[in-house]
């Protein structure tokens, strides 16, 4: 009888924490969701300042307003962009931004409270606090890192560094993915007919398509940071060739992979091609090996998640990266990864 409630007590702090970790995952995936609206409106560079405490209060009288404002003048892209912009159309860029912060720190109070009060009433298993600890540490390096991409485009630039929005685009996927993880390491489901005759390089496969989309978020957004979706927008040639002239227009060739806008766009394709047909394959096999459940469902909604994004990214291509569709793709890829990683899991931890 004790031992039966003590069980009772454990999944149900199980399902608590892992309730908590879920919510807080989808906290993240609005926050890629917003950070995508910030970047795609150009009002990334709004905040001239990094406050982490005091930031939370947004401008309150007309003056201050005017005082925000004066401080965006400083800078190149006021100048060379957005110059004589009215405090109306400064309020719209600034509030995007400024949303994007409030929900980071809105994110670091929602991890940090739950997880002391988790740790204090002792509901969480044995060696998960370094773990948790972790990701809260990940996450103030994130505002950290948000901040030295805002600085890369204060001075010399009228936009932020691709490398430094590559930088805080994976870490933030990464986050997300580390989330994922942890709220499925506390599922008690597993069920042996999940992996009943399941291919034996199912969990390889599963990992390879983890970190082949992982890889494409970062291509991504090297694409979104050199614009380079506003260029060749045809599909599925690049004004009418398989293989652009200019792919290796720069000198020396590796700088192309990095700085060449038409070779970060190909390769972004060709990524795409790779872990959808990946995905593809992965769930026939699956299929085909008559494994059930579980399993079998995860590996139809990821090859489905991949198609659905693979179209997803050839419409805003084709019609110039709208803003609506281009958050759609930002939004949709980070929903795609948490399949991915959910996926995974069950791959390599139900009951052989």
């Amino acid at each position: 009888m004790v031992q039966a409630t003590m069980t009772a007590e454990h999944t149900y702090a199980d399902r608590a924490v892992q309730a908590w970790l879920m919510s807080v995952a989808f906290l993240v995936l609005c926050m890629i969701v917003v950070g995508g609206a910030t970047r795609l409106t150009d009002s990334g560079l709004s905040i001239t300042e990094w406050k982490p405490i005091l930031g939370a209060i947004p401008p309150l009288t007309h003056a201050d307003w005017m005082e925000a404002l004066e401080k965006y003048r400083q800078i190149p892209e006021y100048h060379l962009v957005n110059k004589g912009m009215s405090l109306d159309e400064f309020k719209f860029i600034y509030w995007w931004e400024w949303g994007h912060r409030f929900l980071g720190r809105v994110i670091g109070l929602a991890f940090a409270l739950p997880l002391a009060f988790f740790a204090w009433r002792g509901m969480l298993r044995r060696g998960a606090l370094p773990k948790y600890l972790g990701v809260l540490a990940l996450g103030g390096v994130q505002g950290a890192i948000g901040w030295y991409m805002v600085s890369s485009g204060l001075v010399d630039r009228v936009d932020v560094s691709h490398y430094r929005l590559a930088l805080h685009l994976s870490v933030a996927f990464l986050i997300l993915g580390l989330l994922v993880w942890l709220a499925m390491d506390l599922d008690a489901v597993r069920s042996p007919s999940c992996t009943a005759n399941l291919p034996a390089n199912a969990g390889t496969i599963a990992l390879l398509i983890v970190l082949i989309a992982y890889a494409q978020v970062a291509l991504g957004a090297f694409v979104a940071g050199l614009k380079a979706g506003l260029a060749y927008n045809t599909w599925p040639l690049m004004n009418g060739q398989w293989i652009p002239d200019d792919l290796f227009a720069m000198s020396p060739w590796l700088v192309n992979f990095v700085e060449n806008a038409t070779t970060v766009q190909f390769n972004h394709r060709l990524v795409a091609y790779i872990v959808v047909a990946l995905g593809v394959w992965h769930c026939i096999s699956i299929l085909r090996s008559g494994a059930r459940d579980a399993i079998r469902t995860s590996a139809i909604l990821l090859a489905c998640g991949l198609l659905a994004q693979m179209t997803l990214g050839i419409m805003t291509l084709l019609h110039a990266v709208p803003i609506g569709l281009g958050i759609a793709h930002q939004g949709f890829a980070a929903l795609l990864l948490a399949i991915a990683v959910r996926h995974l899991w069950l791959v390599r931890n139900v009951t052989p």
